[in-house]
């Protein structure tokens, strides 16, 4: 084999080697990022190593950093397994069809090399919700069977269900898919209502607590 032909190959080969890198193992056709985490914020939020924060598309942890001060039950559960899956670890980066939200955060997902999903081990363990957003539809799809197990299961915050509260009919949103506890002022504004008898059951329509009603919705 002549020299100059043999360098094309070899050349041709180490760009195939850097394409296969750069793809994650789950997929040769989407397109994904290697980014490593430099520091975990909450159960849903990371910083990567260039600085951008990543909030976890499709899904919602419970807040630590509250206005009264207390963190939501399981939320420090769920910062500290988002923290010891992924700080200082290096990721496939799927950014989801709307790439950054009104924080101006980058909406994704991580994937370790196996293809399993950071989301979705929080899922599987109660410790976030499946949330609709828009951009987001493949995550919640994917995610909604795994939370539905979680909730069989009584796995993290899922565990307050056999508490919850009797005669409570709470409200949904179809339009967000967020529900809310009857007293939540915002539960007055809706339009297009669905009325849920339990948590639970609004839970497994897909439906996630509305954003500063939690405390209400989960007040037992």
């Amino acid at each position: 084999m002549k020299p100059k032909k043999t360098i094309h190959l070899f050349l041709l080969f180490l760009l195939f080697l850097f394409i296969s890198c750069q793809k994650s193992p789950q997929s040769s056709q989407n397109s994904f990022i290697k980014v490593k985490v430099k520091r975990v914020i909450d159960g849903d939020t990371v910083i990567l190593e260039n600085g951008e924060k990543l909030r976890y598309a499709g899904i919602n942890a419970p807040e630590i950093h509250t206005p009264s001060g207390i963190p939501q039950p399981f939320a420090l559960a769920s910062y500290k397994l988002n923290k010891n899956l992924t700080e200082g670890k290096t990721f496939y980066l799927e950014l989801s069809l709307r790439k950054r939200d009104r924080y101006r955060r980058l909406l994704g997902e991580l994937y370790f090399e196996n293809g399993t999903a950071v989301s979705e081990i929080l899922v599987r363990e109660g410790l976030a919700f499946v949330c609709y957003y828009p951009g987001s539809a493949k995550y919640y799809e994917k995610y909604l069977p795994l939370q539905k197990e979680a909730i069989k299961k009584r796995k993290g915050i899922f565990s307050f269900l056999d508490k919850q509260l009797q005669n409570v009919t709470y409200i949904g949103n179809k339009k967000s898919r967020r529900f809310h506890h009857p007293d939540c002022p915002n539960a007055k504004k809706i339009k297009r209502k669905i009325y849920f008898k339990s948590l639970e059951e609004a839970l497994l329509k897909g439906y996630c607590p509305a954003r500063g009603c939690f405390d209400l919705i989960f007040s037992f």
